[in-house]
Order: structure tokens, then sequence, then C-alpha cells
């Protein structure tokens, strides 16, 4: 998880962004691009990517430095995809893709039919969070260009680090804090741009 996130985090918000730019003609203001800017680095830092040094354990973690490319394509995927959906189709781009997944999953999660029921009613509750946020970046692109809302979108990954902090009481790192001060720094410079 340490790998897969910040670099599927990241590398799905510049492919989103490029294919915004390259495919769909978006032209962000040059505060919007500082805020693109900004957004990579800040995602890295609060998910907590780090960079190894070579020799420690986590520079063998080159299988993680894969499957985050991997997701991160599926994720930009999906992100243009559902940018290009007009509004006319209301919200069923999400029910499709909604529907789509619990067909890929289904068959594994047949598979473990003695997991409690805890931890079914997590996963339901994942799945309805999930199409919540994506219901609200189709609608977000409706309304802004794909290279702004999808870097805001990805943003959420401070938000737990922010409820950790401020529910749970943890703590956190320097790159976290920073990467926090990024995050806030680029929703202001894509908010102005």
């Amino acid at each position: 998880m340490s790998v897969v996130v910040p670099v599927s985090a990241v590398t799905s918000v510049v492919l989103s962004v490029l294919g915004g730019v390259l495919v769909l003609g978006d032209r962000p203001t040059p505060l919007a691009w500082a805020g693109i800017a900004v957004t990579a680095p800040a995602l890295w830092l609060v998910s907590g990517g780090r960079t190894a040094s070579p020799g420690s354990p986590d520079a063998t973690k080159g299988r993680g430095t894969w499957d985050g490319l991997s997701a991160s394509i599926g994720v930009a995927v999906q992100y243009l995809a559902l940018a290009q959906a007009g509004p006319s189709t209301g919200l069923w781009p999400v029910a499709a893709g909604r529907l789509a997944a619990v067909a890929v999953l289904l068959p594994t999660a047949l598979r473990h039919r003695g997991v409690p029921a805890t931890h079914r009613a997590q996963a339901i509750l994942t799945g309805a969070g999930a199409a919540l946020a994506l219901m609200l970046y189709l609608l977000a692109t409706r309304q802004q260009m794909l290279a702004v809302a999808v870097v805001l979108a990805s943003l959420y990954p401070a938000l737990p680090v922010i409820l950790g902090l401020s529910v749970l009481h943890e703590r956190v790192d320097r790159g976290q804090v920073a990467g926090l001060l990024g995050a806030a720094a680029a929703t202001v410079l894509l908010a102005l741009g």
C-alpha cells in the first residue's frame, strides 16, 4: 500500500490531466496550471510516498510500483470516459460502471462466503461511497474542465489524514504536513484559476 497508493494517486492525475489537455482540449489558466503542478508532489507526500535508498527494503518494491501504475491507468481511463458523458446521460454512466464492477467482483465474493457480516457491510458502504464520489465527479466535469475537476477529486487522500489528525489524534510526519499544505495551496490555486 505504501507504494501503490502514492504511485497510483499521482500517475492517475498526471494521465488524466494530459488526456484532458491533449484529447479534450482543456486549456487551464496559469493559476490552474500552478495548482496542477503543486498537486502531484502534495499527493505523493500526503499519501505517504517515499523515495527508497539503494539497498533498503523499500528499494525492492518494484512490483508495487507496477501495480500502482496499472491502477492509475484504469483510474485515468475511468475519469476520461466519465468526463465525455453528456448531460443527457444523467448518472447512468456511473451506474453502468458500478454494475460492471459488481459483475467482475461477484465471483470472488461468492467464493468467500465465510466473510463476517461486518466486513460485507463495510464493503457495501465503501462501494456506495465510491459511487457517490464518482457521481459528484461526473457532475463536476459538467461544470468545469476535466483537468481541474480531476485534480480536485484526486486530493481525496488528504481527507483521511485530516480525519486521522482531528478525530483519532494521530501523528503525521513532516512530509505529510508538507503534502497537506500543498493540497490546500493547490485547491486555492485551482479555485482562483
